[in-house]
């Protein structure tokens, strides 16, 4: 037997082989692939081969969980997204409200243009604060959902500290209005002695006179000139039955020579309530009501008082 070998020059080279040697050649060449399939079928199969199985499984089962889990977060996010979203309706519904409500109490008030602005957002400011430590340059950030919600919420909250200063200012200015002395005791009926030294109707002697005397129709009625408490309402010695108020800040006011008193000490009387029926009682000369106002115990004339319109 003759085996040529050619190398990649293209030389070659020849060997011959005996009986012997054929015999063992030819055993070698048929050996070869039946201990190549003994070897490999008597080697073990690789851990990593079966671990890979494994762990592909267990992720498949856990991304499986996990997009459930996604899907469950995805609903619940659009139900709470729903709600959010009618709250942000009652939210602006009732700004809207509020701020329509202010408007209407700031004219109601005369209050004066610009002390209470519902339309537009509270005036803020300050300087500007350049290098603040770990401040830097923060990018522009776009407002979240949440951010909308509680930005509006305290919008409202501002709102309703308007409202209630301006709650305050109005009970303070009713209450003011209400103590502010202004008018006549009377509806009908006309002045018949003024303020100051007169001839006395019983006497005939120059006098001084406290306050203003209205004559009129008995049992007309006598109202109060201004809130107060009433602290005397009786007979008291010359105005026959009295009815003194103290309206506070120093001032209080008389009506004297009643027929009737409607209200008694301690009573809390509102400006313009009847407070008495017209008169004679005391030393008078006729029905009449006797009206005298007092500032830091002191007579003061009662027409500067009556000639106010208010305010």
């Amino acid at each position: 037997m003759k085996v040529i070998l050619v190398n990649e020059r293209g030389s070659s080279r020849s060997f011959s082989f005996g009986g012997l040697s054929k015999a063992l050649l030819g055993l070698c060449l048929l050996g070869l692939p039946v201990g190549a399939f003994l070897v490999g079928a008597n080697l073990p199969v690789a851990e990593s081969d079966v671990f890979d199985a494994r762990t592909a499984k267990a992720w498949t089962k856990a991304l499986r969980k996990q997009q459930e889990q996604i899907d469950e977060a995805d609903q619940q996010a659009h139900e709470q997204l729903s709600a959010l979203t009618v709250k942000l309706a009652e939210l602006q519904a009732r700004l809207t409200r509020l701020d329509a409500l202010g408007e209407r109490l700031t004219t109601v008030a005369h209050l004066d243009q610009g002390e209470f602005q519902f339309e537009t957002p509270p005036a803020v400011g300050g300087p500007e604060e350049a290098n603040v430590p770990g401040s830097g340059d923060l990018p522009y950030r776009a407002p979240q959902f949440i951010d909308v919600i509680k930005n509006l919420a305290a919008q409202i909250d501002n709102r309703q500290m308007q409202l209630g200063t301006l709650e305050s200012l109005l009970a303070k200015r009713n209450l003011q209005d209400e103590q502010f002395i202004a008018g006549r005791p009377i509806k009908h009926g006309w002045l018949s002695s003024h303020f100051g030294y007169r001839t006395d109707p019983f006497t005939g002697r120059r006098a001084w006179h406290n306050g203003l005397d209205f004559a009129g129709k008995m049992g007309s009625e006598v109202r109060a000139v201004a809130a107060g408490v009433v602290t005397w309402a009786g007979d008291r010695y010359g105005y026959g039955n009295l009815v003194e108020i103290n309206h506070g800040n120093g001032y209080k006011t008389r009506y004297g020579h009643n027929s009737k008193v409607k209200v008694k000490v301690g009573d809390v009387v509102k400006k313009g309530q009847v407070i008495s029926l017209m008169g004679s009682s005391g030393r008078s000369t006729g029905p009449h009501v006797h009206f005298e106002v007092y500032k830091n115990d002191r007579a003061v004339d009662p027409a500067t008082y009556i000639r106010r319109t208010g305010r």
